[in-house]
């Protein structure tokens, strides 16, 4: 008989649903040479282009909250919303996860709220990249046995900040591609 292990697909499964695999939450990427990078602490005016950046990525992370909570709901890891928002490698690690909590007859019900803010724009870096910070309040949004709903155990949520870094593709879209919960920093 195999022997589940709740935590472990837990962690996962929130790190992943929630913020994904991302970078660090150092202070900000360094600039490469050519356009300084813009980060929340620069007093600077944001140009236009950075303004619509910013936009751009901020819709593109709540595409990806809205369209992992849909799939995570319905057990869906080839929801169609996911590859709208996301892109590799956090799509991939995002799917694993739906399908591992899938696998194990788990889902996830209640409300994810979010409230993010841009940290760093560097358009000049290649590709574009957006850096989102964001403060998760997973306390409502609960794994559950699909079959009886009863709240599966060790995956309670938490108020615990977040990364994310958007990315800009050939094509003019902004696709969230990296993420991070972290847990053991609250907010």
């Amino acid at each position: 008989m195999r022997t589940r292990h709740p935590r472990q697909w837990t962690a996962s499964l929130v790190i992943a649903t929630v913020a994904g695999a991302a970078a660090g939450c150092g202070g900000g990427p360094e600039p490469a040479g050519g356009p300084p990078v813009r980060t929340a602490a620069d007093s600077r005016q944001p140009s236009v282009d950075e303004r619509a950046a910013e936009q751009a990525a901020l819709t593109a992370y709540a595409g990806y909250l809205d369209a992992s909570r849909e799939a995570s709901r319905a057990g869906d890891p080839r929801h169609p919303a996911l590859a709208r928002f996301l892109a590799d490698p956090l799509l991939t690690r995002v799917r694993v996860v739906i399908d591992r909590a899938r696998r194990h007859g788990a889902v996830r019900t209640g409300t994810l709220r979010s409230d993010p803010t841009v940290v760093a724009v560097d358009l000049a870096a290649t590709p574009p990249t957006v850096d989102i910070q964001d403060c998760l309040d997973a306390t409502d949004y609960r794994l559950v046995y699909a079959k009886d709903k009863r709240v599966v155990p060790g995956s309670g949520g938490s108020r615990h900040l977040a990364t994310a870094t958007a990315t800009r593709y050939p094509d003019g879209r902004w696709l969230i591609t990296a993420g991070t919960a972290h847990e053991d920093q609250p907010c």
